[in-house]
């Protein structure tokens, strides 16, 4: 008896407080539904807090208005350390069943969705997750094995990847989230054992995100910054430039059309930070740099953005005199004609210290690329990526493994790449097919003008198939092969002739 009276209270002081209920459209809810039976079990278990005076009353049927009106005062009142799972998916079951009525009340029914996840979240605490990526890669080399970093090998099998993803939901507002990342050697013998990891795991990402007045979002801690992947600026390994972390905070504030995202941290001279190191000359001199980066971003419809972003990397080593800052600026933007076809640009410039190595060749460096993004969608049978790029042979900390497929060595195909006075000019496309649920496939083309004396182009091609075997494993076969030419002036004599690469990869995601 208390427990079916203290259904009809809940609902009868909701409509106490609600006078435009009275005039409601909503059908009652029927007899025997069985929200009420969750309202009741909500309110009994103590999940749900009373009314001003600590108690239920009332007695009569609920409309549907009413009831939804239950399910929000629930999730405001909602008591974390009472509720059990069972209430929580309860409430979610609630939220689902009046969807429709809460967004007529006015309340935002994606915020509720957030709350319940806040809620849920709470309970038990800790969510983990991970990848793990197996390579198994067999090369027919003319160069000793030069894919897998000249160690003369032509079959190698590596524990490519392993990285575990923590999150906690905080509160509404504030989750933590951190990354752990280890993987990479091959089966070979390491210093402690046979087919050991080694290659130093390292927590590469821990940040709290959370709100700060005026709606500003502010995150404390290591993360990534990288704009280029934000803006869908590349598809294949990694940015032009970007895609580093720092220690520091970053905040985000956005009004009406306009997004604005400043950064401000510092690296030291760990290898994990991936900021200071340059593909070709090493560390700054300096053993730490603060780094600073302001990106506006401006969005006025779906089909149109266009940008601005500028990255300040400034030494600051005690006692050092030398001129080793890096400025680097960029313009971007982006048109999408329909939803599945888009034309993309980014442009950038740099100013280099005096004392950066390359700086003796050139000091203001620049490079640009230009996408045509086509998705499956538009084409039906395929989507479609292409890509072309030039940059001057001196742009510092730029990334020369974005288009490689092949070994662990960064330099597949840009094994000849050299800093001169040159301008290298990139040229890439890629097409995926996606036939089904479990089976998918893509083609790859690469090229890469190196503009330097003697030197050939490097060429590579590749294709591949993947096979989603559960919604957790996925196996992937895959042929490259990558043209150095006969390039015989540089330093190292140069990389010549063919060489190609049959890999198969496991991808399990938990």
């Amino acid at each position: 008896m208390k427990k079916f009276l203290a259904i009809f209270a809940v609902v009868a002081l909701v409509a106490f407080a609600a006078p435009a209920f009275a005039a409601n459209p909503f059908m009652d809810v029927p007899a025997g539904h069985w929200a009420y039976d969750a309202v009741a079990q909500l309110a009994a278990s103590g999940v749900v807090s009373g009314y001003p005076d600590g108690a239920f009353k009332g007695g009569q049927p609920a409309t549907r208005y009413e009831m939804a009106s239950v399910v929000a005062r629930a999730l405001a009142k909602v008591d974390m350390e009472k509720a059990s799972k069972q209430d929580l998916e309860m409430l979610k079951k609630l939220v689902m069943e009046f969807k429709d009525e809460l967004d007529a009340l006015g309340v935002k029914v994606d915020k509720i969705d957030k709350r319940v996840a806040v809620l849920e979240d709470g309970i038990g605490g800790w969510k983990i997750r991970g990848q793990f990526r197996f390579d198994a890669k067999f090369s027919d080399s003319d160069n000793n094995g030069y894919l897998f970093n000249g160690t003369g090998n032509e079959t190698e099998f590596n524990k490519d990847r392993f990285r575990l993803f923590l999150t906690k939901q905080i509160d509404e507002n504030t989750s933590f989230y951190a990354q752990y990342r280890t993987g990479g050697d091959s089966s070979g013998r390491q210093a402690r054992a046979w087919g050991d990891i080694n290659d130093g795991g390292r927590w590469s990402h821990i940040y709290v995100d959370t709100k700060l007045p005026y709606d500003i979002a502010f995150r404390v801690g290591r993360f990534t910054v990288d704009f280029e992947d934000d803006y869908g600026y590349y598809i294949d390994n990694d940015a032009l430039f970007g895609d580093f972390r720092v220690d520091g905070f970053r905040f985000k504030k956005t009004w009406g059309m306009m997004t604005a995202t400043a950064v401000v941290g510092r690296n030291d001279n760990a290898a994990d930070t991936g900021v200071i190191v340059d593909p070709a000359f090493g560390p700054i001199t300096g053993t730490e740099i603060m780094t600073y980066a302001l990106d506006l971003h401006f969005q006025p419809n779906e089909k149109f953005f266009a940008g601005a972003t500028g990255y300040w990397m400034q030494e600051d080593a005690n006692g050092s005199v030398a001129d080793n800052d890096v400025n680097t600026y960029a313009v971007y933007a982006g048109f999408s004609f329909t939803p599945s076809i888009a034309l993309k640009g980014m442009y950038y410039f740099q100013d280099l210290g005096a004392n950066v190595p390359q700086a003796a060749i050139e000091d203001s460096p620049t490079a640009w690329k230009a996408i045509v993004d086509v998705k499956q969608d538009a084409l039906k049978f395929t989507s479609l990526w292409i890509e072309y790029s030039e940059q001057d042979n001196t742009m510092w900390d730029t990334i020369m493994d974005r288009y490689s497929l092949g070994g662990t060595a960064s330099d597949f195909i840009a094994a000849n790449f050299t800093r001169n006075g040159g301008t290298s000019k990139w040229l890439f496309a890629k097409a995926e097919q996606k036939w089904n649920d479990k089976w998918s496939t893509f083609l790859r083309y690469a090229n890469i003008d190196f503009d330097t004396a003697n030197v050939d182009d490097g060429t590579e091609w590749g294709i591949g198939v993947g096979y989603q075997y559960t919604p957790a494993i996925n196996f992937e076969l895959c042929y490259a092969e990558v043209d150095h030419g006969n390039s015989v002036t540089l330093n190292n004599g140069g990389v010549t002739d063919k060489e190609s690469v049959v890999r198969f990869r496991t991808t399990v995601n938990f």
